[in-house]
């Protein structure tokens, strides 16, 4: 393949981006960007007191395994620290009718309640099939593991007589400048994250699921992830070698950024937005840039993450003594994700990005990238301005959103008598 330097690389991009989408296994994730953090706080040297690392944070085998009781106000899988490997699966409903999907709903919750709670596997019967694929042995591990279910704009259709409880700002994922977005890569009735600290653990939850509600729902779409260790230390880095994800709303600020808001049906209360991107990632073309391109381009130091204005990681960029951007330049990624102003303090948004790799595309590049995943109070407000303000960064020459979806994760199951969507089909 030429190089694409020797004539218009946006163009090049272009073309191998659509190629990327018509032969990428089934997965996407784009994202405003979990490249590189926002938050609002001062704009002065010093620590940003605004955001919480520790959902960025990658888990190591050195740590214990989270305690994340399954029922509680909001699902596990949000605000929790991110365990080290992911599945996403949208699904699509095969069905029509509401005393059908309440059927379902209840399915997947018991199954995400015994997945999540451990213990021993189903019995066995003679002349029955295994009640356990067996993946992780007689024994079932909790190893931090979460499941996650939100509802997509298509299960507000005339279906399931739900229209009229359609959260506010739910829609169909929009094509931004920079997307090349494959329809059969995009949305879903249904999205399912799950997430845990041993890839297994993961795999076996989905398998379960799948099996359960054989017949009931069929994979739309679905793309596997993984953080790597931190190196040296701090926050995770993605293929493009800089750390990612280095800024998320502080607990004290999530009932204002990351739960539903006072403008939502009663029965969403609880409940959250999430955006799931998958972006494909040019390394072959990106390893050919200086680091001092890289740096521009990010606005932070490749090695530390620190901001160029200088500081470590987690320093508040210096935007109000480089107003004209002689240091961090006005296009660098983390000026435009937050220009950290009184007027954008309000669209932080909880990102829990993974990196992801599906062998070789068919042009004989590497295919790489990010599913780029965050949770926010409103769909809008948060992600979908940031993304407006992304487009045509000089990021965009390196990096490709070719699909994903906009869901509503639903508010937290109660106790043993609840159930995933119960608010929902009862609103």
């Amino acid at each position: 393949m030429p190089c694409p330097f020797n004539f218009s690389r946006r163009s090049f991009l272009s073309g191998l981006a659509a190629t990327a989408a018509l032969t990428g296994p089934a997965a996407a994730a784009n994202g405003q960007s979990s490249f590189a953090g926002s938050s609002f706080g001062s704009s002065k040297h010093g620590k940003d007191s605004s955001s919480d690392p520790a959902v960025s944070s990658p888990r190591t085998d050195a740590d214990d395994p989270l305690d994340l009781p399954f029922h509680g106000e909001h699902q596990q899988g949000i605000v929790n620290p991110a365990q080290k490997y992911s599945e996403v699966v949208a699904l699509d409903v095969q069905f029509t009718g509401k005393s059908r999907l309440e059927e379902l709903f209840r399915t997947i919750t018991e199954r995400a309640r015994v997945l999540t709670t451990g213990g021993a596997t189903a019995a066995d019967g003679i002349a029955y099939p295994a009640g356990d694929s067996g993946e992780l042995g007689p024994k079932l591990p909790t190893d931090s593991l979460s499941i996650t279910l939100a509802v997509g704009d298509s299960l507000f259709d005339d279906r399931f007589g739900l229209k009229p409880h359609k959260p506010v700002h739910l829609s169909s994922m929009q094509a931004f400048a920079d997307d090349t977005l494959k329809d059969e890569l995009c949305h879903g009735d249904l999205a399912l994250q799950i997430c845990a600290d041993q890839h297994d653990t993961v795999i076996h939850a989905l398998r379960d699921i799948l099996r359960h509600t054989r017949g009931d729902v069929a994979v739309r779409w679905r793309q596997n992830g993984y953080m790597n260790e931190p190196r040296p230390s701090g926050t995770q880095r993605n293929h493009l070698g800089f750390k990612d994800g280095i800024v998320n709303p502080a607990e004290k600020d999530q009932d204002k950024l990351v739960w539903a808001g006072a403008d939502e049906p009663d029965w969403a209360a609880g409940g959250s937005y999430m955006v799931v991107r998958l972006i494909a990632m040019y390394t072959e073309f990106w390893d050919r840039i200086s680091i001092a391109e890289q740096e521009q381009i990010f606005g932070r130091d490749r090695a530390t993450g620190g901001p160029l204005s200088g500081g470590d990681e987690h320093a508040e960029p210096n935007y109000l003594d480089d107003a004209t951007g002689d240091v961090i330049p006005t296009d660098a990624h983390i000026r435009l994700a937050n220009p950290r102003t009184p007027e954008t303090s309000d669209q932080l948004m909880l990102r829990r990005a993974y990196n992801y790799d599906n062998g070789v595309r068919d042009n004989g590049t590497l295919d790489v990238g990010l599913v780029f995943i965050c949770f926010q109070q409103d769909l809008e407000r948060q992600f979908i301005t940031v993304q407006k303000r992304l487009e045509g960064e000089p990021l965009a020459d390196y990096i490709r959103p070719y699909g994903g979806g906009y869901f509503y994760a639903l508010p937290g199951v109660a106790d043993d008598s609840d159930f995933f969507g119960r608010s929902l089909l009862q609103a």
